[in-house]
């Protein structure tokens, strides 16, 4: 039941009056225009309030009843409740309030600016710290795995050539395959074969 209640609301509350502030857009006509940005700025309150209410009265016994009622009446051509409530309350409210208002938000905007250079700044160098500690450890990380890999490498070549070559040998020739020079000599004693 309250699934429909909600999907009630959706469509009579949001997707209703798109359409037809849409089409008050397309039109032009400035006073479908007005009844329509009156009717979207009360139900931006409503659902702001909203958020909050149903937190403390959603307990109360049809209290999502009482609110497609009111979005109804918001809504209605015959009660005009958007424009009662913008014209009787919002307007006159906004209007005396609008200096502190526009002051306020220019300060949260300015605030908002800061904070988000300062974070941004806090986060480059986080990152970037991370960056060169992931790095460093990296590198280590990197040749302790290479490590493993060759002492698995060797005890392979272990168990692979135990029965035809001792394994103090086989020791020797991956050592040697590790270091460059015995690979340069290698290199040079063909070459000096072929002379």
């Amino acid at each position: 039941f309250i699934v429909y209640l909600f999907f009630s609301r959706l469509i009579f509350g949001t997707l209703y009056p798109a359409y037809y502030s849409y089409k008050a857009v397309k039109s032009k006509d400035i006073k479908e225009y007005v009844k329509w940005m009156m009717y979207w700025i009360i139900f931006a309150l409503f659902t702001t309030a909203e958020t909050f209410t149903d937190i403390f009265l959603c307990w109360f016994p049809f209290y999502y009843e009482l609110k497609i009622a009111f979005v109804a009446w918001l809504l209605s051509p015959y009660t005009k409740g958007s424009s009662l409530l913008y014209r009787k309350f919002v307007h006159p409210t906004l209007s005396s309030k609008e200096k502190e208002i526009d002051d306020c938000l220019i300060q949260a905007k300015d605030r908002s600016y800061d904070a988000l250079v300062h974070f941004g700044k806090r986060g480059l160098n986080v990152a970037a710290t991370a960056a060169v500690m992931a790095a460093s450890k990296g590198q280590g990380a990197l040749s302790e795995r290479l490590r493993s890999f060759s002492m698995q490498d060797l005890s392979t070549i272990r168990g692979d050539s135990s029965s035809t070559v001792p394994p103090s040998v086989s020791v020797r020739t991956s050592s040697k395959q590790s270091h460059p020079k015995p690979s340069r000599s290698a290199s040079e004693g063909t070459g000096s074969s072929g002379k």
